[in-house]
């Protein structure tokens, strides 16, 4: 991103660590109660040029949305992808979560380029996360409770499991340009492993909560089903659903794409 093209949201220093540490102490709204203070945004320019602008997240998982918030990214469009999700399992989990998440930011991008009412959208992002189990199958969300008991038993009694993300990032182009528009893709692997002195009853207990009904793998690391887990080799919230570091990265680099063309079109 070219110097002086953005405007920086940071008119004023940040406050002192002693003033920080108090709690509320950040919050420029109206008084709140007391309790962890909310952080200030990242002051990065890419991010700073985003705000005010249209950033959809194509997808409904509010542990994606707020991941994007702690970064600043905290006024995104929420419009899920249509895309039915239902590629071949014979694909590679690289593969299978790649095509995914491309397909999900394609079909938004293709429903809201013309959007004559909002406008088209400065960015689009896109994810999609498999679980893996330790013989390479892409396991789904559970559909009952018989098979939500089965599936946890199983990853608690083969050792590791991975799971897989990929994240794709698009904005239009001026040009008209085949395709229009410009991607960059990610995929994050992690390893979990459950610890393997879980026992029946705590799994049972797990699955009542009903916390993993909705999540492939059949548990949220990032709530209850965090006491499953041994340990994580990779990112953390890699396993919540979006490698938010590797996002950014994406970010910075798919809206540099645009830029870049901005400036060879001034040519």
């Amino acid at each position: 991103m070219a110097d002086g093209k953005v405007p920086s949201t940071a008119s004023e220093d940040p406050p002192s660590y002693e003033i920080a540490s108090q709690p509320g102490a950040m919050s420029s709204a109206a008084p709140r109660p007391s309790g962890p203070r909310l952080p200030l945004p990242l002051a990065l320019p890419i991010l700073n040029m985003l705000r005010g602008k249209r950033v959809i997240l194509a997808s409904a998982s509010p542990r994606r949305k707020q991941l994007l918030g702690q970064i600043g990214l905290t006024n995104v469009e929420i419009i899920p992808s249509t895309f039915e999700e239902n590629l071949s399992k014979s694909l590679a989990p690289f593969e299978y979560v790649l095509q995914t998440a491309t397909q999900k930011a394609l079909t938004v991008y293709e429903r809201e380029i013309n959007n004559t009412n909002r406008g088209e959208p400065a960015l689009i992002i896109a994810a999609d996360t498999v679980v893996v189990s330790h013989f390479g199958d892409i396991l789904e969300k559970p559909r009952s409770e018989k098979e939500h008991i089965t599936m946890l038993t199983a990853l608690r009694d083969t050792g590791v499991h991975k799971v897989y993300t990929a994240v794709a990032c698009m904005t239009p182009l001026e040009s008209a340009k085949d395709p229009g528009y410009a991607l960059e893709t990610h995929v994050e692997e992690t390893a979990v492993r459950f610890d393997p002195n879980i026992t029946d009853e705590l799994i049972l207990a797990y699955v009542k909560t009903r916390e993993g009904a909705d999540k492939a793998g059949g548990y949220g690391a990032q709530g209850i089903g965090s006491i499953l887990i041994e340990r994580i080799e990779g990112t953390f919230d890699n396993v919540i659903g979006l490698p938010i570091r590797a996002t950014l990265q994406l970010i910075e680099k798919v809206m540099n794409a645009e830029e870049e063309e901005e400036e060879e079109l001034l040519l």
